[in-house]
């Protein structure tokens, strides 16, 4: 295990820490080991690479699909 120090943290920040910390059951610094570790989780792509508009299209392409008439545009935008 490594040691962190973080400086400069501002009262009101650490006051909410304390708060958060407390209400969960935790010592500010396991409060602190769990926001940086799910911030970090929460940026790791997602398994297989694919994108969130990549897993829902797969998802609903189960369902077949639907197409779609597409008109041209005319020329003078009705009211």
């Amino acid at each position: 295990m490594t040691t962190l120090t973080i400086r400069n943290l501002d009262e009101h920040t650490k006051e909410q820490l304390r708060i958060q910390a407390a209400r969960h059951g935790r010592s500010m610094e396991e409060e602190a080991r769990t926001i940086l570790r799910s911030a970090l989780e929460a940026r790791q792509p997602v398994a297989g690479g694919q994108g969130l508009g990549t897993r829902i299209h797969a998802h609903f392409a189960l369902l077949g699909g639907v197409e779609l008439e597409l008109t041209e545009p005319s020329s003078s935008p009705t009211l």
